[in-house]
């Protein structure tokens, strides 16, 4: 009997063991299914750019006319040869690649936007939205290609009926005349919050409020405690919440009233992770908020991390990456080595 209790002991826990030894080494299913919906695993990376292979600056907007989602998304110049300086981020046209459920994307096209007063020029990190069938996008626009970073840039509002031609520019006026990565919540009372980013003030998050999208009146300096670009500003848990790109992971504000933000402790994207192109921190966000998920896209240099294989294009280069954000004690964290599984849905 005693030799029967310690036979059994053995064999449970060996079970035990190799179970967890199992579970661990499983593979991941490529869809879950959860209330009726399927959703697929997004690979890593999620996307890379065919043509230029710099693809950044992720914004994610559900098109109606098309029937899909599409990513717009700064179109840099990695793969061209003995670029001068970062030349090679100037000259770009807004990418476009598509999806029909927010796992797969294919590219598309590049933008037509009816903006170029400039023989060279460069347009940069868009913010898209959508209201009432109209489209609107706010464009980081630098008047020529340059070789350094010391030049003027606007933010310039244009509309569209079917996301990709792009008319009617309007300039728009604001704090100074460096200023790039627009940002733009509607808020309560339908009026329009712009955030962005002021170069001249040592990067610093500024806003403007606007009742129509047309009109801005600038309103200086957002109440925020650190610097930053690319603010993305969303509404969750009843609170409005800001990732903000700090060059070092994304920082996480709060706000009741998308005036004063408190900034939570932990950042996201800070640590590297082990997915594909994942290595390196992460970057200038967007954020989808469809049927009670949150999803974090945002993009990512794999070249820039250490015994990455050596030569000016794997440095250059990058990738639109993928996670679901999670609601936890107060705060908004993410683990991007867990799976993302996702299902945009129409809204």
């Amino acid at each position: 009997m005693k030799r029967l209790s310690w036979f059994v002991f053995f064999a449970v826990t060996f079970s035990f063991f190799s179970g967890r030894v199992f579970a661990q080494n499983a593979s991941v299913p490529s869809q879950i299914t959860q209330q009726g919906v399927v959703y697929k695993k997004a690979p890593k990376p999620l996307f890379r750019d065919p043509v230029f292979d710099g693809a950044a600056d992720p914004v994610v907007v559900y098109n109606l006319q098309a029937g899909k989602w599409f990513m717009y998304y700064t179109n840099r110049r990695a793969n061209i040869a003995d670029p001068n300086g970062v030349a090679w981020v100037h000259g770009t046209r807004i990418g476009i690649a598509e999806s029909s459920d927010g796992a797969t994307w294919t590219y598309r096209d590049t933008c037509n936007i009816d903006y170029r007063p400039h023989s060279g020029y460069t347009h940069w990190a868009p913010e898209v939205i959508e209201v009432d069938g109209m489209y609107h996008m706010f464009l980081t626009y630098v008047p020529g290609i340059f070789t350094d970073w010391n030049h003027p840039r606007e933010i310039v509002h244009l509309t569209s009926k079917d996301g990709i031609n792009w008319v009617r520019p309007n300039p728009l006026k604001l704090f100074t005349d460096k200023v790039i990565d627009a940002c733009v919540l509607r808020l309560p009372g339908g009026s329009w919050r712009m955030w962005y980013n002021n170069e001249r003030d040592g990067k610093s998050v500024y806003y403007a409020d606007s009742p129509d999208l047309y009109s801005w009146t600038d309103k200086g300096k957002a109440n925020m405690s650190t610097r930053g670009e690319g603010p993305k500003a969303f509404v969750w848990h009843g609170q409005y919440w800001m990732v903000v790109d700090a060059w070092r992971g994304l920082l996480v504000y709060r706000s009741p009233d998308a005036l004063n933000w408190t900034l939570q402790e932990e950042l996201l994207l800070d640590v590297p992770g082990t997915g594909l192109d994942d290595g390196v921190i992460g970057g200038h966000p967007d954020v989808v908020v469809n049927q009670g998920k949150v999803y974090l896209f945002y993009f990512t240099h794999p070249g820039r991390r250490p015994g990455a294989p050596a030569g000016q294009t794997e440095q250059r280069r990058s990738s639109i990456q993928v996670v679901e954000l999670r609601y936890e004690n107060g705060r908004v964290l993410c683990n991007r080595d867990a799976p993302t599984y996702i299902r945009l849905m129409p809204e």
